[in-house]
């Protein structure tokens, strides 16, 4: 599938972590409980994907970074959100130059499908791609798993806050989610 959207798509071709993506998606038509929807999961799968790409394929072409629509521009906007939301951790992350692109490029460019459980990363997609926003949803949910995890960061160091981020720990979803929803950018 990765092979073909490559071909399909010559002026983006494959980059890594397009596969991180792609697993999940798969995943959830391979195990459609019903047989007959089931052997149809690659090509759905493809379709998806394919959408999926049209969306967010900024964050994959280098040149397009730092464009309105590229990953420089959103990891500036989960920045300015965490500044907005907890000024003190903002902060000490900015003394400490614990730059978004130390552990938000991932998050990002994967939609989290890396920091997760498979059912996590399926449940986080579930409540991303039904919000017809899912992108700035999106920040808001990187927001939320900053804030957290707030007392780890206000008591660590550079080196152990990039690990703790970097390394997210395990946390029920649905804490996360919900903190997300409560976001509101002023």
């Amino acid at each position: 599938m990765l092979f073909m959207y490559a071909k399909l798509n010559p002026g983006q071709g494959y980059v890594q972590g397009m596969n991180e993506i792609i697993g999940p998606i798969y995943h959830t038509f391979a195990s459609d409980p019903d047989p007959d929807f089931r052997q149809y999961a690659e090509a759905d799968c493809f379709w998806c994907f394919t959408n999926l790409m049209a969306e967010i394929r900024d964050f994959f072409i280098l040149s397009l970074d730092n464009c309105d629509s590229g990953i420089n521009f959103k990891m500036r906007k989960l920045s300015d959100a965490v500044r907005q939301q907890d000024f003190c951790v903002w902060d000490l992350m900015e003394k400490q130059e614990l730059k978004p692109q130390y552990y938000s490029f991932r998050w990002l460019t994967l939609l989290l499908s890396q920091e997760f459980s498979l059912p996590d990363v399926e449940r986080i997609w579930d409540s991303l791609f039904a919000d017809p926003h899912r992108f700035d949803f999106l920040i808001n949910i990187c927001c939320a798993m900053i804030l957290l995890v707030r007392e780890n960061i206000l008591s660590g160091d550079f080196a152990s806050n990039v690990k703790l981020l970097q390394k997210y720990p395990p946390m029920e979803v649905t804490s996360i989610l919900n903190k997300a929803a409560n976001i509101v950018h002023t």
